[in-house]
C-alpha cells in the first residue's frame, strides 16, 4: 500500500479590479482561515468553462460586481500539503491572474453567494495591500508587484469654430474623462478614417452642425493617468490634431448624441476663456492662441 497521498490539481482565475489607487478584494471565509485575510475576487474555473467567463461569474459572486476583463493574465501556482475535501493531499494550484475593471457607476461591493469562500468585499488602497496594513494572501502582493497599468494612445481631430467673438464649445457629460469641463467639439479618429472626414463627423454628432474644414492649426497633446469612463485604469496619451473650422450662419448647435461624451453644446465668449471664467481644457487656449 502507497504512502503518497492523493494528489489534486486546481485551475483558478481571479481579477486585479484597480480604481483610483484601490483595489478590489475580497475576505476569506472563517473555514478557510482563522486570521483574517483578503484575496483577489475571483476562484475556480468549472469543466469546459472559459478562465475569462470563471473570472467574470466569480467576481460577481464575491462582490455583486460585473467586471470586465483583460484578454491576456498572468500565471501563478502554488503547492504543499493541506485538506482538501476532508482529507489531506499533495496540491497543485494554477491561478490566472486578468486584469478587470468595473463601470464607474457600480454599487458598493457586497458578497453574493451564500456559504461560499467568502464573507466581505471592500475597496482598499493599493498602499495599505502593499504595506501589509491590510492582511492579504501572497497571491495579492505577487499581482500588484506585476501589475502594469493598461496603456492607451488615442489620436483625436478638434475644430475651432469661431464666430464674431465667440468659440463653439462642448461640455464632457459623466461618460468622458473630466466631467464638466469645456473643450472643443471632435474625438477619437477611427480606423481607415481620414482626420478630415474624423473632426467633420466629430462635430456633427456633438453639435449638429455641419462645418467646413480648414488648416491645421497644430497637434496638441496631453498625458495622464485615470479611471477612463468604462472603469478601467488607464495611462492616457491623447494626440490632439487641431483644425481651423467654420460653421453656416442661422443654424445653431445641439446636442445630438444621446448617453455620449457630450451634454451641452455653446457658443462661448473667448474673453470669457481668456479670463478664467470658464473651466476648458487645454487644448482651448491652444488652439486659440494658434488661430
Amino acid at each position: 500500500m502507497s504512502d503518497e497521498l492523493p494528489r489534486r490539481v486546481r485551475l483558478a482565475a481571479y481579477a486585479v479590479v484597480i480604481r483610483a489607487e484601490h483595489i478590489l478584494l475580497s475576505r476569506l471565509a472563517p473555514h478557510l482561515t482563522r486570521d483574517e485575510r483578503w484575496t483577489l475576487p475571483g476562484g475556480g474555473v468549472e469543466f469546459g468553462e472559459h478562465p475569462r467567463a470563471a473570472v467574470v461569474r466569480e467576481v460577481h459572486e464575491e462582490t455583486g460586481l460585473a467586471v470586465e476583463v483583460g484578454e491576456t493574465a498572468r500565471v501563478y501556482d502554488v503547492g504543499g500539503v493541506g485538506e482538501r475535501g476532508g482529507e489531506q493531499v499533495e496540491f497543485h494550484s494554477v491561478r490566472l491572474v486578468y486584469e478587470g475593471w468595473v463601470p464607474l457607476d457600480s454599487p458598493e461591493p457586497r458578497v453574493v453567494e451564500k456559504d461560499g469562500s467568502t464573507v466581505d468585499a471592500r475597496w482598499h488602497p493599493v498602499a495599505d495591500a502593499l504595506s501589509g496594513q491590510v492582511p492579504t494572501v501572497r497571491l495579492v502582493r505577487e499581482a500588484l508587484a506585476d501589475h502594469e497599468t493598461f496603456r492607451l494612445q488615442r489620436p483625436a481631430a478638434y475644430a475651432l469654430v469661431r464666430r464674431d467673438e465667440d468659440v463653439l464649445l462642448t461640455r464632457i457629460s459623466v461618460a468622458g474623462f473630466h466631467t464638466g469641463s469645456w473643450t472643443l467639439p471632435g474625438g477619437g479618429i477611427e480606423f481607415a478614417e481620414s482626420p478630415h472626414e474624423a473632426v467633420a463627423r466629430e462635430v456633427r454628432e456633438e453639435t449638429g452642425l455641419r462645418i467646413e474644414v480648414g488648416d491645421l492649426l497644430g497637434v496638441h497633446d496631453v498625458h495622464f493617468s485615470g479611471t477612463a469612463p468604462n472603469g478601467r485604469f488607464e495611462d492616457f496619451h491623447g494626440i490632439h490634431l487641431v483644425f481651423a473650422a467654420t460653421a453656416p450662419d442661422g443654424v445653431e448647435p445641439r446636442v445630438v448624441e444621446r448617453d455620449g461624451t457630450t451634454d451641452a453644446v455653446a457658443w462661448v465668449p473667448a474673453a470669457d476663456i481668456a479670463a478664467g471664467r470658464i473651466e476648458v481644457l487645454p487644448v482651448v487656449r491652444f488652439a486659440l492662441d494658434r488661430s
